[in-house]
């Protein structure tokens, strides 16, 4: 875990050049716990719009890991779109509310402090807070439990998760679950968290983590460089994740019809011929994966399954549906469109040509 940080700390840095200027030096070795949170703001009564502008100031332990870039789910760009006031978040809706992981997470989480209780005899608290760092200041925590009685452990996570979900933790607690307790304990001072974790509705698990004084310099570097993106309003470098595609097209929704002149440029120019080389590679793969299927469904035949020494495939015609023809329609009622018609915003297209 230490040494995937370290790779993301020497792999970026075109910003943290300005981190001196910025932020406090951050301390190149030694236990540095003991020290408190300061409490910025008490959440009691505080309502959704004031919550999130809270947030807006800062990194937050469920940010941390995208903002160090290894969050399955949320990319930095997105993250930075985000903190900068260009991407909110809609209110859940009360028709589909009760389908969000979010919102089940939140039901849940009650039921999984107080199983903890049970399963360990110690006794949680909230902590009706939002807490900060009391060096960096963009560091912030909002703590699920606080564990008190006890010098074993101090902080507890509590955990949701479903079957999908549940790979990820076939190994232990995730690496990005890992890096926001260690977030929470960079933040509190504190040395020691458990979390606690629900898995499929019927398996409760307790994984206890220490606090790890180089992954938290390196953590801290990290969130540095990403807080420097966002106090000078520059987008971080996307990743190639389907999270970081969906904020570039949420960044740039338009297009304004100029044309920018590449060819000096050769670190694009090599960019463009490296996309060109991959997509022929892709094409060669995708037309052997389609001879490979079909010298395959021409021996499954009219079957509906075959096994192998290493799997199976099924191969099932699916259920007969019925659907409008829209073109036929339109045809025969033309004046339905000017009824019922609703406009679709356009997208852009990315398209690659070779000269």
């Amino acid at each position: 875990m230490s040494e995937l940080l370290q790779v993301q700390a020497t792999t970026t840095g075109s910003v943290l050049t300005h981190l001196p200027n910025l932020f406090p030096t951050i301390p190149p070795s030694g236990n540095h716990s003991g020290y408190k949170a300061i409490r910025l703001v008490d959440t009691k009564g505080l309502d959704r719009e004031q919550w999130l502008a809270v947030r807006k100031q800062g990194i937050g332990s469920s940010d941390a890991s995208a903002a160090v870039g290894i969050n399955p789910y949320k990319s930095q760009l997105e993250l930075w779109l985000e903190k900068t006031g260009r991407l909110t978040r809609p209110e859940t809706s009360a028709e589909g509310e009760d389908t969000s992981p979010m919102y089940w997470g939140t039901v849940l989480e009650e039921i999984v402090a107080k199983h903890y209780q049970k399963r360990t005899g110690y006794k949680v608290r909230r902590v009706n807070a939002v807490l900060q760092h009391p060096d960096y200041s963009f560091m912030l925590a909002n703590l699920d439990r606080e564990v008190i009685g006890t010098n074993e452990v101090q902080l507890l996570e509590c955990k949701t998760t479903g079957a999908y979900g549940a790979k990820l933790w076939a190994e232990g607690v995730p690496e990005y679950v890992q890096v926001q307790v260690q977030h929470q304990l960079a933040v509190t001072g504190r040395q020691s968290a458990d979390v606690a974790v629900l898995v499929g509705g019927q398996e409760f698990r307790i994984y206890n983590i220490q606090r790890d004084e180089a992954l938290i310099r390196h953590l801290i570097a990290l969130e540095a460089e990403f807080w420097c993106y966002v106090e000078e309003d520059i987008p971080p470098p996307a990743d190639g994740s389907e999270s970081a595609q969906k904020a570039l097209q949420t960044l740039y929704p338009m297009d304004f019809g100029q044309t920018l002149d590449f060819k000096a440029v050769h670190e694009l120019s090599d960019l463009f011929a490296e996309l060109v080389q991959v997509r022929v590679q892709l094409d060669d793969i995708e037309a052997k994966e389609q001879w490979i299927k079909q010298r395959l469904q021409s021996h499954i035949g009219d079957a509906a399954r075959a096994d192998f020494a290493t799997g199976h495939i099924t191969w099932k015609r699916s259920k007969d549906t019925w659907q409008l023809d829209t073109k036929r329609l339109l045809k025969d009622h033309p004046e339905l469109l000017d009824q019922y018609g609703v406009l679709r915003a356009g997208s852009r297209r990315f398209l690659v040509s070779v000269d």
